[in-house]
Order: C-alpha cells, then sequence, then structure tokens
C-alpha cells in the first residue's frame, strides 16, 4: 500500500509530488535583500533531494519588513532578478514546487543576525519599526511607531506587489507570513495590538488588517497559484492569542481562498512558556483541519519518517514540514523513502548512492 508521505496533494491548480516540505528557514546571508550563491546552494540541495514543497526563508515585502540587513527581500528588480535565477535552476533538477514566505517583521526588525548576538542594529543601517501599536519587543528597547492609515495602505499594498513578483520569478506558491511574533501576528495578539480604532480591541478588529493583507496577496497572484499561511496558533501566554481564536481566523481564511495554514507558534513575547517534545504543534494542526475544515501543514520537531507518516495517516495534517532537520540532514526526503519502501526519482549523477534505494533517474535540464 503507498505511504501517505508520498502520496501527491494537490493545492488550487498545483500538483505536489509528495508531503514532504522544507519550512522557510532564514539565513541572514543576502546583500541589500538579494539572494546570492549561497542561497542558490542552500535551496538548490534540497531540490536535489526532491521535497515536495521548498519554502523560502522569510523575505521582506519592503526593505524596512527584514529582520536584519542579511534577510531576503522581494520589492524591486534586483531582488525580483536574484530569485528568478535560483528558481530557473531549482527547476531544471527535479520535480519539487518552490514557495516563498512573504513577511513584515514589524517591531522585530531592525535587528543584527543571530550569532552577532541578535540585539539592535546601532548606528549605520538601523531603521525605525512599524507596529500594530507602540510597544516595544523588549525592556529598553525603543517603541516602534504605531501604523497610521498611510502605512497600513504602504504595507499592504507592498505584500500585494511582492506577489506578483514572486509569480514573475517563477514561484508556484505564497505563503503569508502570520506567525512567529512578526507584523501581522502582532496585529492578532492583544499583548501587542492595543489600538482603539477598526484593527484593534475585538478579535473582529484584530483579525482585519492581516485579512486584509491576505486579500490583497490572492488577489496579485495568479488563481491557478496557491496562496497560503503560516500561523502561530498559540502565544503560550494566558489571555494572548489563543487555538480558539486561530480556529476563528482559519475559518474566515479559508472563505477567502486560502488553501492551507502550517501550523507553528510562538514568538511574540519572551514571557511565553512552550512545552516543547516530537510534534508538540502536531495537535493545534489536528484541531484547525478538524473545526476550520481547511487543510494543515504541521511543524515543529517531526523528524522520523515514520512520525510523518502517522501524523498524516491519522488525519492530524496534510503535508509536514521539516526546518532544522532539513539543515541536518537535507537527503531526509531520501531516508525516509526507503524507511516507508517507496520510489523516490534522483538525479542521474546519484542514482547510484545507495542499492536499497528505489529510484528514477532523471537527467538534469541545463
Amino acid at each position: 500500500m503507498p505511504s501517505n508521505l508520498f502520496t501527491p496533494v494537490e493545492l488550487g491548480g498545483v500538483t505536489i509530488q509528495n508531503r514532504v516540505t522544507v519550512a522557510p528557514m532564514c539565513q541572514y546571508s543576502a546583500t541589500d535583500g538579494v539572494p546570492g550563491d549561497w542561497h542558490l546552494v542552500h535551496l538548490g540541495q534540497f531540490a536535489q533531494a526532491g521535497a515536495g514543497l521548498i519554502l523560502v526563508e522569510a523575505t521582506g515585502v519592503e526593505p524596512e519588513g527584514r529582520i536584519t540587513l542579511g534577510c531576503t527581500g522581494l520589492y524591486d528588480d534586483a531582488t525580483e532578478a536574484a530569485f528568478a535565477r535560483i528558481l530557473g535552476f531549482m527547476k531544471s533538477i527535479g520535480g519539487s514546487k518552490v514557495g516563498i514566505q512573504l513577511g513584515h517583521a514589524g517591531r522585530k526588525g531592525s535587528t543584527v543576525a543571530p550569532w552577532q548576538g541578535g540585539g539592535l542594529i546601532e548606528g549605520a543601517g538601523a531603521w525605525q519599526t512599524d507596529a500594530p501599536s507602540a510597544v516595544p519587543y523588549l525592556p529598553g528597547w525603543p517603541e516602534p511607531r504605531a501604523m497610521d492609515a498611510d502605512a497600513l495602505a504602504r504595507v499592504r499594498s507592498a505584500f500585494a506587489e511582492a506577489a506578483r513578483r514572486a509569480d514573475r520569478a517563477g514561484f508556484d506558491l505564497v505563503e503569508v507570513h502570520a506567525a512567529h511574533g512578526y507584523l501581522l501576528h502582532q496585529f492578532l495578539s492583544p499583548i501587542t495590538n492595543r489600538r482603539t480604532d477598526a484593527y484593534g480591541g475585538s478579535l473582529e478588529n484584530r483579525m482585519r488588517y492581516p485579512l486584509e493583507v491576505f486579500a490583497a496577496v490572492r488577489a496579485a497572484f495568479p488563481a491557478e497559484k496557491p496562496v497560503i499561511l503560516r500561523l502561530s496558533a498559540t502565544d503560550w501566554i494566558e489571555g494572548a492569542w489563543d487555538l480558539d481564536q486561530s480556529v476563528v481566523f482559519c475559518r474566515r481564511l479559508k472563505d477567502m481562498g486560502c488553501e492551507m495554514i502550517h501550523v507553528s507558534s510562538g514568538g511574540l513575547d519572551q514571557s511565553q512558556k512552550i512545552t516543547v517534545g516530537p510534534g508538540y504543534q502536531v495537535a493545534f494542526s489536528e484541531r484547525i483541519r478538524r473545526e476550520a475544515g481547511i487543510p494543515t501543514m504541521a511543524v515543529g520537531q517531526i523528524t522520523d519518517p515514520q512520525q510523518a507518516e502517522t501524523i498524516l495517516a491519522t488525519g492530524q495534517a496534510d503535508m509536514v514540514a521539516l526546518a532544522r532537520g532539513m539543515l541536518w540532514d537535507p537527503r531526509w526526503t531520501w531516508r525516509a523513502a526507503l524507511a516507508l519502501g517507496e520510489e523516490i526519482a534522483l538525479p542521474a549523477p546519484y542514482a547510484r548512492c545507495n542499492p536499497a534505494l528505489r529510484s528514477k533517474p532523471f537527467v538534469t535540464r541545463t
């Protein structure tokens, strides 16, 4: 009997060859938002290994929407052309579909790379951050600028323009980033959204701007290509954004044409109390899938092929995503195929790598 993990899945008008996703992972290695050879090799290795879907790291829709100066952007011709080059290579070496996570860092922007301490940029290169309300991310950090009507319109339009650029560059899918404490998540959570206008207060009001941004992206991206959304299902803080509210939000997204919810959690505030362990976020995925009636992608300490297969077989998610596990073992998809007795397509130069792996060699296009 075929495995669930290696059964194709349809998202909108796109067929994805298996249920394995490479989750978006920031590399902090771009120059002026432009991805380079590091990204070509980093992303290209996953295309060689045959994951069904590869999601490019959180990519700023405007320069001030980046997390760090090293983050990728998709807001001008140079960033678009660089991604088109990388996409051209990835699509020449296999059947993986490639998506991009479009986002805006909000109050978590203007920082240095994690290996440089992760603090605020000081001096040249720093920028004024925007947020729903003037609530700093950490004590002692400067207040972000509460977004006025012009700022709301500017960022909404930037998301739409980035979606158009994503289509021209060759992306198969767009993921709207509403997780991990970045701008759209900041609107959802009452911890960071203290507005008194139509974008704050009630759940309906706090959802309003993220839903407007999703609608703008959906309208700008071709109808036959899917738009999905990454969500923090809970803040892991009492009285904050939680799973009940997430279910309501996801029902609205489904009605607006969202094809899938990529279910993560946390990242908004350092007072969070997260209980971690293998598959610790899968229960969130299962409930959203069941109660909102929308396909979901599970992520978070999913490391073993049999674990991934069980998540799919028991209806807890429709796809699974790996991040750190893929950095450690970029050929995880091959290992999963071997464990589940599946055949997988390999580039012809690699097809002889393991006699036990059932493979269909293909010749790369140049």
